[in-house]
């Protein structure tokens, strides 16, 4: 038994025409946050600060929904979601209607260490973020051109609007590059040489998504958990992932049925959601890695401490 980690940037429909330069940049994150992680576990780092340190590193970049690159509600404007657990202790904390706070997932960890409770929203997280003094910036910050872009597309078809939505032509108007706009959820799963697990995931949530709207991501169970026997991370479409609670399903079936990581994640993924909506990364407690989807892909990359890697699309 060994560490392991994993790390997604979104499930969905990746084009497989995805030009090379947006597929490259996306890349070349998942390999840095890679190599931030493994540098993390040799350095004996706890799997819950390795989960929060490259959930931030995803976080600033605009490449991925969540953080800097966060999706746009109907309205116009960003609310970021994040969630972070601790497999040993089963500690958690969520946050969700985040406007200004630059890191989700580290504001969601102080909820969970610095207060009697699990999950803030809205205006009661933005006012914890001041009194913690954590990093906030004003909320244009988050708003890109390319998600204004994509709100835009995601109106013309009246629609609500997943990771890796493709774009629709948009009559006299210059067509946009194929997957300027598609990004996704980002999430880490990691567990250390003694076994113990964490995960945290971020979110912008769905393009054009009514104001208030609050997805998987946050939902302990759903999109994020951890407990003695795994570490799961969601990704897709968030109301999918609810109706099966996905995470707590994958754990639930170790526990109770003593499936094997893989036997687990398989049968959520195959049987609970529907085809074109999942997808997920786990570790579990001896050191397995898995990261199926039923998606057209996922972003993903995972590595284990005797020496294997990957990152992979499709």
């Amino acid at each position: 038994m060994g560490w392991a980690i994993a790390l997604h940037g979104g499930a969905g429909d990746i084009p497989r025409d995805l030009p090379p330069e947006l597929r490259e940049l996306r890349e070349s994150c998942l390999h840095r946050c890679l190599g931030i992680a493994i540098d993390a576990l040799n350095s004996h780092k706890s799997p819950l600060d390795v989960v929060e340190l490259v959930v931030r590193e995803l976080e600033n970049d605009p490449h991925f929904n969540a953080g800097k690159g966060s999706v746009l509600t109907n309205n116009g404007a960003v609310e970021m979601e994040a969630c972070i657990m601790d497999g040993s202790t089963k500690n958690c904390g969520a946050v969700s209607g985040l406007t200004t706070v630059v890191n989700a997932v580290s504001l969601a960890r102080l909820v969970m260490e610095k207060t009697p409770h699990i999950y803030l929203a809205f205006e009661g997280a933005e006012a914890f973020a001041r009194e913690q003094g954590v990093e906030t910036v004003d909320s244009s910050h988050f708003i890109t051109p390319q998600n204004i872009e994509r709100l835009k597309q995601a109106k013309v078809a009246n629609s609500v609007q997943v990771d890796y939505t493709q774009p629709i032509p948009i009559v006299d108007e210059p067509p946009v590059s194929n997957g300027d706009s598609q990004i996704g959820t980002v999430g880490c799963v990691a567990v250390d040489s003694s076994g113990n697990l964490a995960a945290a995931t971020s979110t912008g949530g769905l393009v054009n998504k009514m104001v208030g709207r609050i997805g998987d991501t946050p939902l302990v169970g759903a999109g994020t958990y951890a407990n003695k026997f795994c570490a799961v991370s969601c990704t897709g479409k968030g109301e999918e992932i609810i109706r099966a609670t996905v995470a707590r399903d994958v754990a639930a079936l170790m526990e109770y049925k003593g499936l094997t990581l893989k036997e687990a994640t398989d049968y959520v993924i195959k049987e609970s959601t529907p085809k074109g909506t999942t997808g997920l990364i786990a570790v579990s407690s001896t050191g397995e890695v898995v990261t199926p989807f039923n998606t057209t892909g996922m972003f993903r990359a995972c590595a284990t401490q005797d020496g294997k890697t990957q990152i992979g699309i499709w």
